[in-house]
């Protein structure tokens, strides 16, 4: 099955995962404030501003540390917005809102996802038709595509890498890279599977 780009997160892990059929030369490298999806060196020349994006920071915000992760532009208001200290449910909710679904042609929906230090989970989308964003207290999954709306998910990890690496193996078709996250009692870790 292809559900496309993905997000899963659970009260203390969470991991995002690029699945394409149209853009499979990509890859996710870490900079000093994100990971950042972006074409590899061998990709063809695009102008689609959906390729390349943060797909996850960990932001500092007034009561900690928190992760925000997603499929695209919107994953930066949404750290912003935590770092001058908006819950996340309202971060989530606004930037979602505010950058709506993915005007392509398939009316690709935004996902996206935090975790607090404090081990509060939420998970949000924003298709054509729908707002949604929810606290999870168990493993819980969002899709651009078939499963667009928050639904349990069996995530067994309990690292960065594990996570990163479950969802790139994840049945779905057309994985091209993924980013996994967890909390840790040294903060966040983050890690990157790119398939090679």
């Amino acid at each position: 099955m292809y559900v496309g780009r993905f997000v899963v997160v659970g009260p203390e892990v969470g991991a995002y995962r690029v699945s394409s059929r149209s853009f499979p030369n990509r890859e996710i490298t870490a900079r000093e404030e994100a990971l950042t999806v972006g074409p590899t060196d061998d990709a063809p020349e695009t102008d689609n501003p959906y390729v390349s994006y943060n797909c996850l920071r960990v932001v500092e915000t007034p009561t900690g540390e928190t992760a925000a992760f997603g499929n695209g532009s919107h994953v930066d208001p949404i750290a912003e917005k935590l770092e001058l200290g908006y819950p996340a449910r309202d971060a989530l909710a606004e930037s979602l809102l505010a950058l709506d679904y993915e005007k392509d042609d398939y009316d690709t929906p935004r996902i996206a996802a935090t975790i607090s230090d404090d081990g509060e989970a939420m998970i949000g989308t924003v298709r054509k038709d729908a707002l949604l964003v929810e606290t999870v207290d168990e493993p819980t999954l969002v899709a651009t595509y078939e499963k667009d709306a928050p639904e349990a998910f069996d995530l067994e990890a309990d690292s960065a890498d594990a996570a990163a690496s479950e969802v790139y193996d994840h049945e779905f078709e057309h994985a091209v890279c993924a980013a996994g996250v967890a909390l840790t009692d040294d903060g966040f870790e983050t890690a990157i599977e790119n398939g090679n």
